[in-house]
């Protein structure tokens, strides 16, 4: 369906693409993955045809309807409803022409074109996206000009999923997104029916949603087949395959010269040594793995204080002069809590951030605090209180003028912040840079707890996944917003939902909830209510009180256990990473057999210590689940 041959493109004279080779197949679904700057994006403009390359072609079969989401966000007084409905040109066409035709034979070549199709159930249709995208019925209706720019290009991704183009281009599309939408995207394009090309940093959505991945490394285009789990596991055989072709190589290189050093210039041997030259000459070097530049960062390790570090206690929070937005608030945090918070752009997520990092104060009800307590808050708009003309150490510095530079420039280094990077102006760092900064500016005072309100917005995978591992390895507590539920499966072990103006703790996982959200979907499009229970109401407050009380305290135990055989399983796991890396090394092999014998047998029992630690914690987290 589509190939790209030879493809050539340069960016004030530096190659993005050097004659780039790949074939996409009609109703394949694709990612395109990448680190920044591999030319992810320009690849989709210039498949769109946005820009031309400078050698190479695009074979395309003609008539092929090609769609991306329009880099201007949809405004002016047309509704939401209206403005989706207009994507499909061809039905809006028909019924324009509709209104005029005069002859018979081509008033029934319309009618019948419009049943095919199926004209009549576009506004159905169109509807559905909206809703899956965040709009309800009533939102459906307002004009585009009244929505923000996140909102506008959400209008404007409905458009294109509901024109259905042969080819879908969609770069990072749940960027705008909340959690609940990007869960219905995911859900919408596993089913899609046409071709998909798909950029996106959310490891989920390319690991459920796509079955092909082209890798732009070293300006060529390489396809895989399978996820983007398979992609990686794939991807790391061949380069240890290499690596070990490349040893292989160099140790027949290094006994073929050494035979040429000893004998060329031996009349006897003269004749065998010239034919070890040709043979070494012929020798084809195998190129070394060369991995990418990966960012790395580690949040700094908290002092540790006694629980609880903050509990609410019928609080009540808002905005101003008005009614409160979240009320009835009776929740707790200890040192050990990953919490991630569920619920709907609008609900209150951001304001319950705001109220534990004490950017908001209760209207109502109590929050009680440790006094040693120091937080860390991250929200992607404080990168636009950055002083773009500044340097990263000048931010910095600013914050902590008393400390020496070397410490600052150590803790910027914690993030990727090396010394070439931590003077440069915020102006030129890139958006995953700008979030790096934001991550080593709210970490500065060794906070014992960190809150993150979409953390991973302008972050690539690679970024994401250290993210991961740096929440994972910190000691504190850790409360997130995020549309990516890859980061929220791996980093939070509590779910809290923010929904009818409160929040409560969730009792289930992300699966439990995607299917909660399908169900009340269903519920809303039959104007049906989730029944309540017929005793809901019926406690009093502090009867309430006293049995969340009972429960946390039960919880925490449990919580314990757990987080003991978890560190146990981790510290196993190390181990038995640096004693296989040992036994893949083969010079163990030449060494004496007693001590290969010992590793061996070392191995063997940390596997048996694993597979106890394992069961212990499955064990521990069973209990927790069914407390």
């Amino acid at each position: 369906m589509l190939h790209i041959n030879d493809l050539t493109y340069r960016v004030q004279g530096e190659a993005l693409f050097e004659n780039a080779t790949v074939a996409v197949n009609k109703g394949e679904r694709v990612g395109l993955v990448g680190h920044n700057g591999s030319g992810k994006t320009t690849l989709l403009r210039l498949i769109s045809g946005d820009i031309h390359p400078d050698g190479g072609s695009f074979m395309l079969p003609r008539n092929l309807r090609v769609g991306g989401v329009a880099q201007d966000a949809p405004s002016g007084p047309e509704s939401l409803i209206d403005r989706v409905l207009a994507a499909d040109r061809e039905r809006l066409a028909l019924l324009v022409e509709a209104q005029t035709a005069t002859d018979g034979h081509r008033i029934a070549e319309i009618h019948d074109r419009l049943v095919t199709i199926e004209a009549d159930s576009a506004p159905a249709r169109a509807a559905r996206i909206l809703a899956g995208l965040g709009f309800n019925e009533a939102a459906q209706q307002r004009a585009c000009g009244e929505l923000s720019g996140g909102w506008r290009m959400r209008v404007a991704l409905a458009a294109l999923l509901f024109s259905a183009p042969d080819l879908m281009l969609l770069d990072e599309p749940t960027n705008h997104l909340d959690l609940e939408a990007s869960l219905w995207l995911e859900s919408y394009l596993k089913s899609y029916p046409g071709t998909l090309l798909l950029v996106s940093h959310d490891r989920g959505l390319l690991n459920r949603a796509v079955d092909k991945i082209i890798h732009l490394e070293a300006r060529k285009l390489v396809l895989y087949n399978g996820n983007y789990d398979s992609f990686e596991r794939i991807r790391r055989e061949r380069q240890a395959l290499q690596v070990a072709m490349q040893a292989k190589q160099q140790t027949q290189r290094r006994h073929i010269q050494s035979f040429v050093d000893r004998f060329r210039f031996k009349a006897s041997k003269a004749r065998q040594a010239q034919s070890r030259i040709k043979a070494l000459e012929r020798m084809e070097p195998i190129a070394s793995v060369v991995e990418a530049r990966t960012v790395s960062f580690h949040f700094p390790e908290p002092g540790r204080l006694s629980p609880p570090i903050l509990t609410l206690d019928e609080a009540a929070v808002g905005y101003g002069d008005g009614p409160p937005i979240l009320r009835d608030l009776n929740l707790r945090l200890d040192m050990d809590d990953r919490v991630a918070l569920l619920g709907a752009n609008g609900n209150g997520k951001s304001t319950l951030t705001k109220l534990l990092a004490r950017r908001l104060t209760p209207m109502g009800g109590r929050m009680v605090k440790s006094s040693k307590l120091k937080i860390g808050y991250f929200a992607q708009d404080q990168a636009e209180e950055l002083d773009l003309t500044a340097t990263p150490l000048a931010h910095l510095k600013r914050l902590s003028p008393m400390e020496p530079e070397q410490r600052l420039r150590s803790h910027l280094g914690r993030f990727g912040f090396g010394e070439g990077r931590a003077e440069v102006k915020v102006g030129k760092l890139s958006g995953g840079e700008k979030a790096r900064l934001l991550f080593s500016l709210m970490s500065r005072d060794s906070p014992h707890m960190l809150l993150l309100d979409e953390p991973t917005n302008h972050l690539d995978i690679d970024a994401r996944q250290a993210l991961i591992q740096a929440l994972c390895e910190f000691e504190g507590a850790v409360v997130l917003v995020s549309h990516d539920p890859h980061l929220v499966q791996l980093v939070a072990d509590r779910l809290w939902l923010v929904a009818d103006g409160t929040a409560t703790p969730y009792d289930g996982d992300m699966d439990d909830y995607s299917k909660l959200l399908m169900e009340q979907r269903r519920a809303e499009r039959s104007h049906q209510r989730p029944e309540r229970g017929k005793n809901e109401g019926a406690v009093s407050k502090k009867d309430k009180r006293r049995a969340t009380a009972q429960a946390r305290a039960a919880v925490a135990d449990l919580h314990k256990s757990a987080k003991s055989a978890e560190k146990l399983l981790e510290r196993l796991g190390r181990e038995m990473a640096s004693l296989e890396s040992k036994l893949a090394d083969p010079e163990i092999y030449d060494g004496p057999t007693a001590k290969l014998q010992a590793q061996q047998l070392k191995h063997a029992d940390l596997k048996a210590r694993i597979a106890a630690a394992e069961e212990s914690w499955l064990e521990a987290q069973a209990a927790l689940d069914n407390a």
